[in-house]
């Protein structure tokens, strides 16, 4: 139950952040045909939009592009005014992308996590969770091994 209130949550954040992304790309291709006095107004309107309720978390990994399998990453960021670090989720196909996953900074405000990239993991592209209660982020990690 606890798993696919989880997924249930994860999949709320990824809506949201898509719809953003797709947002701005709206906002961008409308600007091209407006004339300057439109594009002030969707410029302003843009730099002021804070990601959605539930999507504020910010999540980075180093190095990436990863180039070796059972390599050590970082993993840090912020919780975008979320509580409390909760954990990170890294999965494709049900098998996880990272794995020895150790925190080693918990605070909301600045965090930092060490992982290892799977040794069966191939090439390819794979989301990177950080679960903060209420606040979710997602990065994509890139693997050429």
């Amino acid at each position: 139950m606890a798993n696919s209130k989880k997924l249930t949550s994860i999949s709320s954040a990824i809506t949201g952040i898509a719809l953003m992304a797709a947002g701005a790309g709206v906002a961008y291709a409308a600007n091209s045909s407006q004339d300057q006095q439109e594009s002030n107004v969707t410029s302003a309107a843009q730099t002021t939009d804070l990601p959605p309720k539930g999507a504020r978390a910010v999540v980075n990994v180093s190095p990436n592009p990863t180039t070796e399998r059972g390599q050590e990453v970082t993993l840090t960021g912020h919780c975008g005014g979320g509580k409390e670090l909760r954990g990170f989720i890294s999965e494709v196909g049900g098998k996880p992308v990272l794995e020895n996953i150790e925190i080693v900074d918990s605070d909301p405000n600045g965090f930092e996590a060490k992982a290892t990239l799977r040794e069966e993991i191939g090439n390819g592209v794979g989301p990177v969770f950080v679960d903060c209660g209420d606040e979710l982020g997602v990065t994509l990690l890139v693997t050429h091994v």
